[in-house]
């Protein structure tokens, strides 16, 4: 038998928990709308659209999996092709990128001098538009006043077409992706920075170096660091599309014909939105399979400070 004098607060402790449900509700529609309106709406119309043959200037009908068999089908012959060329650029971008940023890391996760402003430094490019870096790299790469073919030059070594030769344009763009890496370097650093020093103590006792460190203490406990940037940056490599439009137009010959350039092109060029949209949920498809695999293939190699 409760008290009479706890009786009467369980109808009170109710109504204020509700309250302060409905409170938190209330504090969160923004978002929750937000989500629902920009996100998700946008989202489900994208895959109504898939299966109809939807265009900007006329009337759509339902045409079921078309838009999808005429892709797999091979009858339009730059699906394909957007897909070699996306995968050959992650391929080329993604694990040169990871050491790029790692590397950058390492030198300054060492103590000298004027470490923040080194630190500023290779970040920096990172948060510069990607109009700007991209015009930049247009005069860089030009193969007459270009200066990286004027160094070339200078060292008398040959030079190249860079972005304007199908058999270099993506290998170029690969290059390009280190310039900003800042990001993926502060994410290494802070991974390099929670490592103990106790176990680089233990390396030393037991008369180790540097290469023990690393391939003993570093890389093992670095891997979730490793894991997260791989993710990202498998997902943001299939999802390039800035340096391609602007540099090149899916050019020479479609040799930069990245995947999400050929959705531009579909969607606003052809202006075909229900075959684009279609493009866009084979693209989620891939990197949902992706990503995937890569999760499912750290248990094997990933390492959780605590986990056995």
């Amino acid at each position: 038998m409760i008290p009479k004098q706890q009786s009467g607060t369980v109808p009170g402790v109710k109504r204020r928990i509700r309250k302060e449900t409905l409170y938190g509700y209330g504090m969160a529609s923004p978002a929750i709308l937000g989500f629902l309106i920009f996100t998700m709406g946008p989202l489900l119309a994208s895959l109504y659209l898939s299966f109809t043959d939807y265009s900007i200037t006329n009337d759509h009908s339902f045409v079921g999996l078309d838009n999808f068999r005429r892709l797999f089908t091979g009858e339009d012959s730059f699906f394909y092709k957007s897909l070699f060329v996306t995968f050959y650029y992650v391929i080329l971008a993604v694990p040169f990128s990871l050491l790029a940023a790692f590397a950058m890391a390492m030198l300054l996760k060492n103590k000298v001098r004027g470490r923040s402003m080194f630190r500023a430094v290779f970040y920096l490019p990172s948060i510069v538009p990607v109009v700007a870096t991209s015009t930049i790299f247009i005069w860089l790469l030009n193969p007459d006043i270009g200066l990286f073919n004027q160094i070339l030059s200078f060292l008398h070594l040959p030079t190249s077409l860079w972005i304007y030769d199908e058999a270099t344009v993506v290998p170029t763009m690969a290059f390009m992706n280190i310039w900003s890496v800042g990001g993926t370097m502060l994410i290494f650093l802070a991974g390099l920075e929670s490592i103990p020093d106790h176990y680089y103590e233990a390396v030393d006792i037991d008369g180790g170096g540097m290469w023990h460190k690393l391939t003993a203490v570093t890389l093992p406990m670095l891997t979730p660091t490793i894991f997260f940037n791989l993710v990202m940056g498998v997902i943001n490599g299939f999802q390039s599309f800035s340096e391609a439009y602007i540099m090149t137009e899916g050019g020479p010959n479609n040799a930069s014909l990245f995947y999400v350039v050929y959705l531009y092109r579909e969607a606003f060029t052809n202006q075909r939105m229900g075959s684009a949209s279609a493009i866009a949920w084979v693209l989620f498809a891939i990197i949902l399979v992706l990503s995937l695999i890569i999760f499912r293939s750290s248990k094997s190699w990933v390492y959780y400070e605590g986990e056995k």
